[in-house]
């Protein structure tokens, strides 16, 4: 074994390998629902779904997938929010073979249609809400097996849809139809191996061509056994009948998928989910719950969450047993606020290729404004930016190259670029970072993010963090845009606080007493709010491309 000195750092029940079950991912569900039938495994709109009607309902829609001709191989495209129908036919489309492609709801028509021509998908489920745009993209690209529901047909006291009412084409299935005109329970008979594709998780349309990372179902499985076992510190505390799980990161993002379903799922914990990320409604959940076990969330909604006006008399600290961090580097400012009000925080790092786990903080010993350690089975290298074949020394910067079992496939349909990420399982991520003495880790960017300046190397990521600890800034970024003397100059986007006003003076002159005069931005612009992923990460790339659609030059 190769060594690993971080494995010192673990908590004291963390193990340091795992012996992972060699079975689909579906098989973690059943497992529950045999142990745990009558609890309720999802929740939303007042309405609840226990872990045995879970278990039917996925087995008959699965039945139908299967009468429909949808088998082994075929790639069934999953374009809902969070609700039921995503988790039922999630399982669904796994049970009888078949791969799940993770399709965002507010993708554009281009970027649908991208994905479909791509995997030559073989069907689709969807929502009346995105109908007009489906509708057309569908007899365009030839899709015929088109499943359509409703997010309100599985809530409380709402009126359920049809196929009559949704007017839906001929050959389309109305979810809810489908399921009830199959009393088919039975387990389907398909043959798997681990090295099944399960889902094709695309890496988003905000980097360029979208790139489907192949998770198989030994990466998904380990993936899960990976999170869980790493939680064992607080999760072997809390008896299965009172977990829970905060269900608001999206199911179409891998972080989602993994953390929360899949992870919900195989623990027996209760999913709360909530279509899209409301804050006044999220605020109002967690005051009707006692508690909620594991809350995954992004810094955009944390930093909502810590300042909305109800957030101390609801004493967050007693209602949240673990808030995780992911998806994009939280400022060290926020953590302490977090840590001051009684929450129990850990950030940890992962991409859609490592099947969401990579990193992660002890929960005995994390440390503010890390990304803590490699999970157990995984190894991490920093090597050097520019040869890209040196490991760098302690607190030098290094791009993160990561190996282990979670660690996607390849690309699917795109055998460039699995060839050019992926070497001798050994996957390149185009994150900078820097490991201290005892081996945490620090993200300092990603490596297409740097900006040189002047002949010198500026990773915004720093710049941010400065921003972030002034007391009037709610949200911040930084930006490299062209400039005709240094190649690129800084530019400050930032969000105040409600009721806060500051002039741009006073924000450069507050970073000047913080940074190196390079690394000081030279342009700051205000603004109401900054544009989102999905899942609340701050886009830098579209601030950049609204920089260079102006032609501005300093």
């Amino acid at each position: 074994m190769e060594n690993r000195p971080w494995q010192k750092l673990y908590d004291f029940n963390v193990p340091k390998s795992i012996r992972y079950p060699r079975v689909p991912i579906q098989n973690l569900f059943h497992l529950t629902a045999a142990t745990f039938p009558d609890k309720a495994a999802l929740s939303m709109g007042g309405s609840e779904l226990t872990f045995w009607q879970l278990r039917e309902q996925m087995l008959r829609l699965a039945n139908a997938l299967g009468k429909m001709g949808i088998g082994k191989g075929d790639r069934v495209g999953l374009h809902m929010p969070n609700c039921p129908q995503f988790v039922i036919a999630y399982l669904a489309t796994l049970s009888v073979g078949a791969i799940v492609v993770n399709m965002n709801p507010q993708y554009t028509r281009e970027e649908l249609k991208f994905i479909m021509e791509n995997t030559t998908m073989t069907a689709l489920v969807t929502s009346d809400a995105s109908l007009s745009v489906i509708r057309p993209l569908a007899e365009e690209v030839g899709l015929k097996k088109v499943i359509v529901t409703s997010i309100k047909d599985y809530m409380a006291e709402a009126v359920r849809t049809t196929s009559h009412s949704l007017d839906l084409e001929e050959g389309w299935a109305h979810f809810s139809e489908l399921i009830a005109g199959c009393s088919d329970t039975g387990l389907p008979k398909i043959p798997f191996v681990p090295q099944d594709p399960a889902v094709i998780q695309f890496t988003g349309g905000t980097t360029g061509v979208p790139k489907g990372a192949v998770l198989t179902h030994a990466n998904v499985v380990a993936a899960v056994f990976q999170a869980t076992q790493w939680a064992n510190p607080v999760l072997e505390r809390i008896p299965y009948a009172q977990r829970t799980v905060a269900g608001v990161i999206p199911y179409f993002h891998v972080y989602g998928a993994v953390c929360c379903m899949n992870c919900g799922l195989y623990s027996g914990s209760t999913q709360y989910l909530m279509p899209r990320f409301d804050l006044d409604e999220l605020m109002d959940l967690i005051a009707k719950l006692n508690h909620i076990t594991f809350f995954p969330a992004v810094p955009t909604m944390i930093t909502a969450i810590v300042n909305h006006p109800q957030a101390d008399r609801l004493d967050l600290g007693k209602k949240i047993g673990v808030l995780n961090s992911g998806g994009a580097p939280m400022p060290a400012e926020l953590i302490d606020r977090v840590k001051d009000m009684g929450i129990f925080f850990c950030e940890g790092w992962g991409m859609s290729e490592t099947t969401s786990t990579g990193t992660s903080n002890p929960f005995m010993a994390n440390r503010v404004g890390s990304i803590g350690i490699p999970v157990p089975d995984n190894i991490v290298r920093l090597m050097d930016v520019v040869t890209g074949g040196e490991d760098v020394k302690p607190g030098e910067p290094g791009e993160i190259i990561i190996k282990g079992p979670a660690v996607m496939q390849g690309y699917w349909n795109n055998p460039e670029e699995t060839e050019k990420q992926l070497k001798d399982g050994w996957l390149s991520t185009g994150d900078i970072a820097v490991a201290d003495e005892d081996g945490y880790l620090y993200i300092v960017d990603r490596k297409k993010d740097m900006i040189i300046a002047g002949g010198f190397n500026i990773y915004p990521r720093e710049v941010d963090e400065v921003l972030y600890r002034h007391p009037k800034v709610s949200e911040a970024i930084t930006v490299g845009i062209p400039d005709a003397y240094r190649g690129e100059t800084l530019k400050a986007y930032i969000v105040l606080k409600p009721g806060e006003a500051v002039t741009d003076k006073e924000i450069i002159a507050f970073c000047r007493e913080k940074l190196t005069a390079y690394k000081v931005p030279k342009l700051v612009e205000f603004r109401t709010e900054l544009p989102k992923s999905a899942v609340g990460k701050i886009l830098r790339k579209m601030l950049r491309e609204e920089e260079a659609a102006k032609g501005q030059r300093i």
